[in-house]
């Protein structure tokens, strides 16, 4: 009745948000068409982590609002849930560049600097911070981001407490908070810190994705499992969810391979971009004597890291097994090609590689003296 009666209080549109649980709720509500709706309706679906669809809705309005900081800054916003970090990134530079001064909004910037590793701008960032305003809850955020980017965790979690002594309800604090405790190892700790964001807002999917790391690290899969779940229900297009599932699957404790399996298949569905899903169902499968699929996935996951020209361990596993699965299925070619890659490599592996080729090798010489033993008793 409030927003209908007087459409330009967003006080009354953010109340109205937080007691829409889902979308069925948004389309219940009696409103009327007013340019407001389109705010709440674009807000909401990035409430609920609908990304792409929030976004499309504030590209629209921003085609009315161009000059509005508050739509870019969404959109930008938009963005980083959407781990388009490079887009983002460049949106909020142009956000500051209209507005120096501006700290709403500005802690994502913080943290997408944090993710790139960005040290010289996230302390060029705090720094400017610092000086604008270091009594807002923005600004000792963004210098907690940069010294837990440096691993001074327990400065880090000073400026967090400072953020949420300004701001109680500053849910980015409480959840970032809990990560360094983490990072501290002080589980009790970082379990109190992802409640308060939970109790907060439920609809916080770093939250309860924290609480699953937390309730991991002290051995109960159980518990892990339940926060992870609640993880995927609210973000069941991220990949790191289903990776974090289904590592919790493959707990020693528990050792449910196959429900392992389902989840990592999830996260390649879902743009797994680490790679962490193919590694693991190549491992899992090759765990359970499915030689044939563990081979597909070995050879998906090594176009992969060819593609990024990524290098490390992953790459040697994959072409060692992959030239003894083809031995195996006696597709010699194959084999050696692998094997030949793989003495490039050093350690025990280029070994293996060399007696393995040593092998092929004695094998197409077996078979071509055969062959010419053939030939020669042949009478036409």
């Amino acid at each position: 009745m409030s927003v209908n009666s007087y459409p330009w209080n967003w006080s009354a549109w953010l109340e109205l948000q937080s007691l829409c649980s889902d979308n069925d709720n948004l389309s219940t509500l009696d409103l009327h068409d007013h340019w407001m709706r389109d705010f709440f309706v674009a807000a909401f679906y990035l409430e609920l982590q609908r990304n792409t669809e929030g976004l499309e809705c504030y590209r629209s309005l921003h085609s009315v609002f161009q000059n509005s900081d508050y739509v870019l800054c969404q959109i930008a916003t938009a963005h980083y849930n959407l781990r388009e970090f490079d887009e983002a990134e460049s949106l909020f530079e142009e956000l500051l560049r209209t507005d120096p001064y501006r700290l709403e909004g500005i802690d994502i910037y913080s943290n997408i600097l944090f993710v790139k590793e960005c040290f010289a701008a996230l302390s060029h960032l705090a720094h400017k911070a610092f000086l604008t305003d270091k009594y807002r809850p923005e600004t000792c955020f963004i210098i907690g981001n940069y010294y837990s980017l440096k691993a001074q965790h327990e400065k880090a979690v000073l400026y967090f407490r400072r953020a949420l002594k300004l701001n109680r309800k500053y849910l980015s604090a409480w959840t970032l908070m809990g990560h360094e405790y983490v990072e501290m190892k002080n589980s009790a700790a970082a379990i109190d810190a992802y409640r308060r964001a939970v109790d907060i807002n439920p609809r916080d999917y770093r939250a309860w994705y924290g609480l699953g790391q937390a309730y991991e690290l002290l051995a109960m899969p159980y518990y892990a499992l339940y926060y992870y779940r609640k993880a995927t229900q609210l973000r069941p297009h991220d990949a790191r969810m289903w990776c974090a599932m289904g590592q919790c699957y493959e707990n020693e404790n528990l050792k449910m391979h196959m429900a392992a399996i389902r989840c990592y298949r999830r996260a390649v569905s879902n743009n797994d971009r680490e790679g962490i899903a193919l590694h693991k169902l190549a491992r899992l499968h090759n765990q359970l004597g499915h030689t044939d699929q563990a081979a597909f996935y070995y050879k998906k996951n090594l176009e992969r890291m060819e593609n990024d020209q990524t290098e490390g361990s992953d790459i040697i596993e994959a072409l060692l097994f992959l030239a003894q699965h083809y031995r195996n299925q006696n597709l010699l070619v194959e084999a050696e090609q692998y094997c030949t890659r793989l003495l490039d490599y050093g350690g025990r592996e280029k070994e293996d590689a060399k007696a393995l080729l040593r092998d092929i090798r004695s094998v197409q010489q077996h078979a071509s003296s055969q062959s010419s033993m053939d030939f020669e008793n042949f009478t036409p």
